[in-house]
This record gives structure tokens, sequence and C-alpha cells, in this order.
């Protein structure tokens, strides 16, 4: 069934993200709904999700209804486009220009995006959350590939230590990307059709 919510693209996001003052960036509310809707938290709401890019309290107001309704048409837009993707197993991380004189950028945004993105919205505010050995691994084995890329980040003090960083940072993107894979492949497509959430 196609969503009755449609994207508005990044750059109209971003400008809806500017004018509610949100400080998380695209890249990572788009892997923490990645995370969200492949997590087995089945009490987790796409609501619950979009007021935590805000810091606790300063979600923004909605005066009306009328602005509640776009607010969320605008974000589930972006939730239904990320679900067809996990839908046909193709999460790949965001693209990140790779410059050789800033790698360590390249290193922050990915360890962002795998651990408050991805992790983050898998765990959906319960540490707790009761769920297989196997894929308790895989998530566990993304947080450490998060922690590469901060490894990584330190090794670039040493400028002679270019390439391998560079060739570490490929290696360690297809990691992340086929953890993410397995995730969906084996917890979430035998599901799929019982995941679709509602905003309340």
């Amino acid at each position: 069934m196609k969503s009755e919510n449609k994207y508005i693209g990044d750059e109209g996001f971003k400008k809806l993200l500017e004018h509610y003052n949100c400080e998380t960036p695209l890249d990572i509310i788009k892997m923490r709904f990645a995370g969200a809707i492949c997590s087995p938290n089945l009490e987790l709401r796409p609501s619950d999700v979009i007021s935590s890019f805000w810091p606790q309290g300063h979600a923004p107001r909605l005066q009306t209804k009328e602005e509640a309704d776009l607010f969320f048409k605008f974000f589930m837009g972006l939730w239904d486009e990320i679900f067809e993707k996990v839908k046909e197993n193709k999460v790949e991380l965001p693209f990140v220009k790779k410059e050789k004189d800033n790698l360590s950028a390249y290193c922050q945004a990915r360890y962002h995006q795998i651990e408050w993105g991805y992790v983050e919205g898998f765990w959906g505010g319960k540490q707790d959350l009761k769920i297989p050995a196997y894929l308790a691994e895989v998530i566990d084995s993304l947080s450490d590939l998060a922690g590469v890329y901060a490894t990584l980040e330190k090794k670039l003090t040493n400028r002679s230590d270019l390439d391998e960083v560079s060739k570490s940072l490929e290696h360690t993107d297809k990691m992340a990307e086929k953890a993410i894979a397995f995730i969906i492949e084996n917890s979430v497509l035998p599901r799929i059709e019982s995941i679709t959430r509602v905003v309340n």
C-alpha cells in the first residue's frame, strides 16, 4: 500500500528542522528512523522517536491542530520513505564527503549516524529489551564499529596514516552496512507486515 505521506525531500526537510530549531542532523534522523523501524520494541511509536530529536522538554509547541497535522505528515513522509528502504533491505549509510584533509569530520559523522542514529533508534529508549542472543550480538557489533570510527579519528593525528585510515573507513562502512542488512533480513523482514506503525 502506497503511503499518503510524501517525503518533501532533503532540502525541504532541512528547512523544516531549521524552522523548529532541531539540532539533530538529517542524516542522524534518517538512521534513527531506520533503527526504530527495525526495533523489536513494539511499543515504540514514531511520535516517541520524533520527540527524541529535541532535548527533553524542548520539543516544539505546535499551536494548532493544522500545524500538528502538517508537522507529523512531513515527519511521517520521511518515516515512510525509510520504511520502504528497510522493506527492500536497501538501508545504506548516508553519503558523507570523504576529503583527505578532513577525514576527522567523516569519522565523527559516521560515529554519530551509527551510535546516535541506528543503534539509538533500535533500542527505542529501552535498554532492557528481551531480544535473541544473535540479535544482541549484531547490535553490539554495530556499537563496536561506531567505536572503530572514534579510534580511527585518533589515528589521524599521525598524518602518514591517511591512506591506511581511508581504507579502514571504507572497510568499516561495508561491515556496518552488512550488519544492518543482516538485522533486516533475519529479524525485520519475517515480520515486516506487522510493524507498520502510525503516529499515535
